[in-house]
């Protein structure tokens, strides 16, 4: 399959690796399908493009590549999201959005209050808001450690 993107122009993806969001991203509710590719080989971030909307896409990363003591309730959080089926918490992959200021990269951010959880086995997603106040949706990931 062959999707238009502002970023990349048309891409071929396969069909197998979109992923499902059935209540699409907080201020995107619409856009319900997303595919991940590499930014490039050897990165840890990711873009997060919407199948549908050629000019959104996230930039994308593992959290804990960049902040190891980040530490949300996976099991509890997959209880609540009425999964069927529930997956197990090792076929859950965990996404934050990244924020990469134009011309200065070294102050890009995370929002760690925001986490995207993609369930492997059913390639469904959902971005989670965690209401505990532990985490920011701007947090410094090149910064020492800070939450």
């Amino acid at each position: 399959m062959k999707i238009e993107t502002t970023r990349f122009g048309q891409i071929s993806i396969q069909t197998e690796k979109i992923i499902q969001m059935p209540h699409g991203i907080p201020g995107f509710p619409d856009q319900r399908q997303f595919v991940i590719f590499e930014h490039r080989h050897d990165s840890p971030f990711l873009w997060y493009q919407s199948v549908d909307e050629p000019a959104l896409a996230f930039v994308i990363t593992d959290p804990f590549l960049f902040k190891p003591e980040y530490d949300i309730d996976i099991p509890t959080i997959l209880e609540d999201l009425n999964w069927d089926p529930e997956p197990q918490p090792d076929q859950v992959q965990l996404y934050v959005i990244v924020n990469i200021p134009k011309g200065n990269p070294e102050q890009m951010t995370a929002n760690l209050m925001g986490p995207i959880l993609l369930n492997q086995a059913t390639r469904e997603a959902v971005q989670v808001v965690l209401t505990d106040g532990n985490y920011s949706h701007s947090v410094p990931l090149l910064a020492g450690k800070s939450n």
